[in-house]
């Protein structure tokens, strides 16, 4: 039986996982009985949010529309949409021969589009370009039929039609796939010699009883129950517990043939042996590895720390299993003078950032004070000494930097032409600048910046998205390190540093940034027995302060009568008893707290 492996690209929202639902549905993949809408999005989050977080193999059995009677197996990958999850993409374009680029007809190109076809591109993939949402009164399938067309220098005719919706040109497609997606014997790694086993791991899970189960391409040989195999980077020997493929839950089979997409139950279960990317070949066979993918590099940074510090090996345990859904997050401990035992974490991007916090929240009940967000700094010293700063409370100060080093990105803003005067004013308000324009065959006008890493997670986005009336897309690459003029903002509550609240910000925003924090904790902080003072502290001086009053107890309300200085002695006994308090204080901030600075951004 012939095989295809083919994953969906697209922008956010334009119909990935409905048109795999119809896929599915359409071949009898599925239990009818079983099933329900986004069905490759296993996460509740992924239901609720309506978008893909990880990337879901299935297996679709399908007619070859040329020779009547053959049938073919498709291996499906659906892959997430948003810039935050390209990793995922990035691994799911290394098991495939071919992508469905599938655009929006009423939305036509996005930034995200642009940005996933350049990797498809740069790994030689077939590309079938496909219009969805054709069914809807606002679909411009004319215009966006050539400008998709135009983009890939082919015919417009080999632009398809489809509806997730409808299923309308669902069955079209799907012979496409199996007529211009070369099988996999076209593109295998033939690197060894003959009769070896070799495959790729492009995720993995984790289960209590099974261990580690690998996902794997199959590039070489073939895999069996029993097999005794080895993880060559991870240099573990294993033997094969169960293989199988995803329909798209895990089936067992006798045998995973070459070229397939399935998985393999190592019943390892010892954490940080398997890793995205390694090979899995016959044990003591020699054979060299495949090609893997690049290591994820994290671009915000925020520290976690338990609510109770009994809680911490805990919340360890938690990020252990997290790592082993989710290979894109980093985490390592560290420790506050006030926050006690706590874990430095590595992100993708904001979005990734939220979506971690939550699971932890859901999938472990875990309650958690989370720092501001921040970003890996190269700072070097007037000693002459070099050091990486991921927390904005160990940023040095500022008269001890000769210089600081921050991460810079590629943007790309794809919007109407109607926008565009709107849209420049904000690139000058948050530091970017101009590189290139161009104009696509539709009428858009396609801008690239380059910009601050840290301006673009300040909330770029949502004031591009706000400016256009959501018209505007935007997908972004790191570039490299370039020189900032950057200082440590520290909070201080009742004259103490408040180590989790300190940010680090430029100097032309230092000002602002100081009253913005100040004012928002004098807005969510809770009224203490005494006055509470809080401040704001850069470059040595204090920049912006406020005071929240003190809570007013009436210690005489009880007395009637009798003479006045009864009354008078009872609020000298007050007045005594919060200039002892105030003396010995200790101000415990609630999770609330943090949770509505850290909603402000950076």
């Amino acid at each position: 039986m012939q095989t295809r492996n083919i994953g969906i690209i697209a922008h956010v929202d334009h119909g990935k996982s409905t048109l795999a639902d119809r896929m599915l549905e359409l071949s009898g993949a599925v239990d009818k009985r079983k099933a329900r809408p986004q069905l490759l999005d296993m996460m509740d989050l992924e239901r609720e949010r309506g978008i893909t977080i990880k990337m879901q193999p299935a297996r679709i059995p399908w007619r070859n529309p040329d020779i009547p009677g053959e049938s073919v197996v498709i291996n499906l990958i659906d892959t997430p949409g948003h810039i935050d999850f390209s990793y995922e993409v990035s691994r799911a374009l290394k098991a495939v021969e071919g992508v469905i680029l599938l655009v929006d007809a009423t939305q036509g190109i996005q930034a995200q589009t642009l940005a996933v076809l350049q990797s498809a591109c740069e790994e030689g993939l077939a590309i079938i370009p496909v219009l969805s949402k054709v069914d809807l009164p606002t679909a411009r399938v004319d215009e966006m039929r050539l400008s998709l067309a135009s983009l890939l220098s082919v015919d417009p005719a080999s632009v398809l039609l489809a509806s997730g919706k409808t299923g309308a040109g669902v069955a079209e497609l799907m012979d496409e796939v199996v007529r211009r997606v070369p099988p996999p014997s076209a593109s295998l790694e033939k690197e060894g010699a003959a009769g070896v086993q070799r495959a790729l791991v492009f995720d993995f899970q984790y289960s209590e009883h099974q261990g580690v189960i690998l996902f794997v391409r199959v590039f070489e040989g073939s895999f069996h129950k029993g097999d005794a195999l080895e993880l060559l980077m991870g240099s573990a020997s294993f033997q094969a517990a169960e293989v199988g493929v995803f329909v798209p839950e895990r089936v067992a089979q006798v045998e995973l043939e070459e070229g397939a997409i399935g998985y393999i139950v190592t019943g390892i279960k010892e954490p940080g042996i398997a890793r995205i990317g390694d090979t899995v070949a016959a044990r003591g066979a020699r054979t060299p590895a495949l090609r893997g993918f690049r290591e994820p590099l994290p671009m915000v940074w925020a520290s976690l720390y338990p609510e109770s510090q009994d809680d911490f090996d805990y919340v360890r345990r938690a990020l252990e299993r997290i790592h082993l859904t989710d290979a894109s997050v980093w985490y390592e401990e560290e420790s506050s003078g006030i926050l006690g035992r706590g874990f430095r974490v590595g992100f993708l991007g904001m979005l990734h950032m939220e979506i971690i916090l939550e699971r932890l929240r859901r999938e472990f009940h875990l309650s958690f004070i989370t720092t501001q967000p921040s970003l890996a700094y190269e700072v070097e010293l007037r000693t002459g000494k070099r050091e990486t700063v991921r927390s904005a409370h160990k940023f040095p100060d500022y008269g001890m930097i000769q210089r600081v080093l921050e991460p810079w990105v590629r943007a790309r803003i794809i919007t109407p032409p109607e926008h565009l005067d709107a849209i420049m004013p904000l690139l000058y308000e948050f530091e970017a600048t101009m590189t290139d324009l161009d104009e696509f065959p539709d009428g858009r006008i396609a801008v690239v910046v380059e910009m601050p890493l840290r301006e673009l997670m300040r909330g770029f986005h949502d004031n591009l998205k706000s400016i256009s009336s959501g018209y505007a897309s935007l997908s972004y690459e790191p570039l490299d390190m370039r020189e900032g003029a950057l200082t440590r903002l520290d909070v201080l509550i009742a004259e103490e540093e408040v180590p989790a609240l300190a940010r680090v910000v430029p100097l032309r925003r230092l000002e602002e940034e100081a009253k913005k924090i100040v004012a928002k904790l004098k807005e969510t902080l809770p009224r203490q027995l005494f006055v509470l003072k809080i401040q704001a502290r850069a470059l040595g001086r204090i920049l912006a302060s406020e005071r929240l009053a003190a809570l007013r107890k009436d210690v005489t309300g009880h007395l009637y009568g009798g003479d006045v200085t009864r009354k008078r002695k009872l609020l000298e006994k007050q007045k005594k008893g919060k200039k002892r308090l105030l003396a010995s204080a200790k101000v415990r901030i609630p999770p609330e707290t943090f949770s509505a600075i850290l909603k402000e951004g950076f």
